[in-house]
């Protein structure tokens, strides 16, 4: 096993019981096998809906292991108000998750709205540094352009540094995307190496996290050799086997 390269995994399963067409119990099974498939391997965290927080920190807890958990917030479409954000963080956190990926509001973002991201950018990050948790914010990168991605970057870097200090940036990832987004004329809907490149350029000294579309080891090593300190993807233990996955998220 890689101990280096199972250290950027967050291994990922964000699909509703919906959006998978499974049922309840289904779903449950789902989760706990890439909880203990984490385990098994070491990676460095789970991503997963809040409402399956409890129970893998349990069957993590019984195991003795010290996978992190992570939730996404306003997923996968990040429209919602700051205040909604800021609830939806305290009941993870309050669930007992450790890393906490927001979606930013970037359709407000594109249509001018800097100021108001830029608040929410403060306040949210502040709540989760309060509780010693990580923040990732996703911009969704397939939805802009290279001077949008650029400029996001720039404005989460300039809020963090200008509020928290380059101390705290450490615990403040900028994130590409959600695996969700639905790209116009198939165009990739996840990590590229440019928008990867961008936001590495823009957004130092935080660390960015390259996540969609990341499904076999040459992806995993193009993305790390760029400078992503972590890897969000389904596909994880096929990345580790050296097998591409054809996870279609």
């Amino acid at each position: 096993m890689n101990s280096q390269m199972v250290s950027f995994f967050d291994s990922t399963y964000l699909k509703t019981k919906e959006q998978a067409n499974i049922s309840d119990e289904k779903d449950k099974q789902c989760v706990e096998s890439i909880v203990l498939e984490a385990i098994e391997y070491h990676f460095k965290l789970v991503m997963i809906r809040s409402k399956h927080i409890v129970f893998a920190k349990q069957i993590i807890e019984s195991n003795a292991s010290n996978v992190l958990v992570g939730t996404v917030i306003d997923f996968p479409t990040g429209e919602a108000s700051t205040q909604t954000k800021l609830k939806e963080i305290q009941s993870a956190i309050e669930l007992g998750a450790d890393d906490i990926d927001v979606v930013i509001n970037y359709k407000q973002f594109i249509d001018g709205g800097s100021e108001d991201i830029a608040e929410e950018v403060k306040s949210c990050t502040a709540l989760c540094l309060d509780h010693n948790k990580t923040i990732k914010w996703i911009i969704e990168s397939a939805a802009l352009n290279d001077n949008q991605i650029e400029t996001i970057c720039q404005l989460i870097r300039d809020v963090v540094l200008e509020n928290f200090g380059a101390n705290k940036a450490q615990y403040i990832f900028v994130k590409s995307s959600t695996g969700f987004f639905i790209s116009p004329d198939s165009k990739p809907n996840g990590a590229t190496v440019s928008a990867i490149k961008i936001m590495l350029e823009n957004a130092s000294p935080l660390p960015v996290k390259a996540s969609g579309g990341i499904r076999n080891t040459t992806d995993f090593n193009t993305m790390v050799e760029l400078g992503v300190k972590r890897i969000g993807t389904s596909s994880a233990l096929a990345i580790l086997q050296g097998v591409h996955s054809n996870s279609n998220y």
